[in-house]
């Protein structure tokens, strides 16, 4: 692609990196490179599955999102889970069981794809599901939780399992984390992250990017910090909007620019490290990289999504397999429409374009 950022070569590349700073800390890290090695040869032979694929006409996208709990023990101010009802206390009788997440965790490794991301909710209140993934050694399945409860029990699962990569979400510095998350909660993610580093777990961080504190999470000394406390990834994901009033905090292109010029700095400091931004890399990437494109999401009952934010589906895993889910027709017809191309101006293009996505169902 010459010049142009591409996020799965970079991703590639920067586990590698990751397995070159691992090596060098061998001795004291000896489980993360001995992994991070494997995975290497691993995501090669996947890559060719997916290659294989394509040479039949069927794009395989190397990513998935799995919302695997709608229950969540926090109430974040602004989350958009909550503002669309799904997460929360309604019922949870028609989520998928462990063995059907298991079942798609097995066919995701027979397709070659890669990363599995496990949301919610907060996926730490699914340690069953959780379990089932660790034995998917050929995938690394990073978990978007907020941390809260995270004990001792997780790390030792983390630590045993280390295709388990937990990615807590932390919204800035004390002051920022805890006007949104609550009171204490910067202090005890700091607790849980000083937790993993000295199991030498490698864990990553999400950041919800808005125009308040765009210009604490990108800048040096918050990095540096992260990077000190043994963070190896950090993901920035724009802030969705959740209702009028809460607009001011969606980043313009003001911030995205800011944002992207800083990215590219720190991916030159931290070599060591992978940072990405969502949806702000996927412009490089000659669109939305939702519906199949460069992944798509799964909903706690199994149905398939284009992406968290345009919760919209017309097809089940729970009576359709994962290759033919990529078949569905409201992907076909997103991708027949363009609608997956073109700029955004905060959140995401489907976001942008919930009801022209509504009528493609009809």
């Amino acid at each position: 692609m010459g010049t142009e950022f591409s996020l799965v070569n970079y991703l590639n590349e920067g586990v590698e990196s990751i397995v070159k700073g691992a090596m060098k800390a061998s001795f004291q890290n000896p489980k993360e490179a001995k992994f991070i090695m494997k995975y290497i040869l691993e995501s090669k032979k996947a890559a060719k599955k997916r290659k294989t694929f394509e040479e039949k006409g069927q794009h395989i996208p190397p990513f998935l999102i799995s919302s695997i709990t709608s229950s969540c023990n926090l109430f974040c101010k602004g989350c958009y889970a909550r503002a669309n009802n799904t997460c929360g206390k309604k019922s949870n009788k028609d989520q998928m069981t462990s063995d059907q997440w298991e079942d798609i965790f097995k066919q995701g490794k027979e397709l070659g794809i890669s990363f599995i991301l496990l949301a919610g909710g907060e996926p730490l209140m699914r340690k069953d599901v959780i379990e089932k993934a660790s034995q998917i050694k050929e995938i690394i399945f990073p978990i978007f939780t907020n941390g809260t409860i995270l004990d001792e029990e997780y790390i030792k699962l983390f630590d045993a399992n280390r295709n388990l990569v937990p990615v807590i979400s932390i919204e800035g510095d004390e002051n920022k984390t805890d006007a949104r998350r609550g009171k204490g909660t910067y202090e005890l993610l700091i607790n849980k992250i000083d937790s993993l580093k000295s199991k030498g777990i490698l864990y990553g961080t999400s950041i919800t990017v808005t125009t308040e504190n765009i210009y604490n999470v990108a800048s040096k000394e918050f990095i540096a910090e992260l990077y000190n406390r043994g963070c190896k990834l950090v993901i920035f994901v724009e802030y969705v909007p959740v209702v009028a009033s809460t607009k001011d905090l969606a980043p313009t292109d003001k911030e995205r620019n800011y944002l992207e010029s800083e990215q590219a700095r720190l991916r030159e400091i931290y070599e060591d490290m992978i940072f990405i931004s969502f949806p702000g890399d996927e412009k490089h990437s000659g669109g939305c990289l939702a519906a199949g494109r460069g992944f798509f999401h799964i909903n706690t009952s199994g149905g398939v999504e284009p992406c968290p934010f345009s919760p919209f589906s017309d097809t089940s895993l729970k009576n359709s397999s994962l290759l033919d889910a990529l078949q569905s027709p409201l992907f076909k017809k997103l991708s027949a429409e363009e609608m997956l191309l073109g700029e955004h101006k905060g959140g995401c293009v489907l976001f942008e374009k919930e009801e022209e996505v509504k009528k493609l169902l009809i």
